[in-house]
């Protein structure tokens, strides 16, 4: 089964290498989509790939990187599309 949830993560996630951890992460567990900044603080990623990959990248994204401090994340799941062939950071 694939699974496709966009996430967005609020507290303290700019800054302490959300993006970078989270691209390393989506490689590891061979998720597709991206990562990115947005304006107002937060962080958003879509995350495509196999069920188990995809929740275990959202469980990722609620713990984040040893300098974060995750405050909420809401997730929206979408109907998979498998448009994306790898993960990457957008700016």
């Amino acid at each position: 089964m694939t699974k496709r949830v966009h996430v967005y993560i609020s507290g303290r996630v700019q800054g302490v290498f959300f993006r970078s951890e989270t691209n390393d992460a989506a490689q590891r567990l061979g998720v597709t989509g991206w990562v990115r900044n947005l304006r107002d603080g937060r962080v958003e990623a879509l995350f495509e790939g196999d069920d188990g990959a995809v929740e275990q990248m959202v469980a990722w994204c609620s713990q984040g990187p040893a300098l974060s401090l995750v405050d909420h994340v809401e997730t929206i799941e979408e109907e998979y599309r498998g448009e994306f062939s790898d993960f990457n950071i957008r700016y």
